[in-house]
């Protein structure tokens, strides 16, 4: 098994492998990402791997180094990734993140960050199992089209 950047070829490799884990297709969100990570990403500190494995896309990662949002000095940040379930247990998702974490270093951040939904227990046991934990930032969220409706509805009785 191999880790490299992702090539053209792979996209609609990486875009089945989601949509079996998600249920969902999701063809035009990946082609931004490619092009925002895939083409775009040489010296910008962005990487999108794929595992290959007998010449075929097995897994992905997508991650990035990002500086100084949320007062943090550089940091990486894993924003996806994948394994096919049929590959899985395999050292896949392992290796994808050692790759970043190999990347990272070489380029001087010594710290990575993702998020989950607090109820992927599968995503959230292998981010764990390669020493992962909880970080000091608290994810906060707002629903914005209730606050609209909320606002029209002030705005309405006034």
């Amino acid at each position: 098994m191999t880790v490299r950047p992702v090539r053209r070829a792979d996209l609609d490799h990486v875009i089945a492998i989601d949509a079996t884990v998600t249920g969902l297709e999701k063809r035009a969100y990946w082609q931004r990402v490619y092009r925002r990570y895939g083409v775009a990403a040489v010296g910008e500190q962005r990487w999108f791997l794929v595992a290959m494995a007998d010449r075929k896309v097995v897994g992905f990662l997508i991650g990035e180094v990002r500086d100084w949002e949320f007062g943090s000095p550089p940091c990486g940040w894993v924003f996806a990734i994948n394994v096919d379930p049929s590959a899985r247990q395999g050292g896949i998702g392992t290796r994808l993140l050692e790759s970043l974490s190999t990347a990272l270093r070489e380029t001087g951040v010594r710290k990575l960050r993702t998020l989950l939904h607090h109820d992927n227990t599968l995503i959230l046991s292998f981010f764990r199992s390669q020493g992962m934990m909880a970080a000091p930032l608290i994810p906060l969220e707002m629903d914005v089209a209730a606050a609209a409706v909320a606002d029209g509805a002030a705005e309405a009785a006034r």
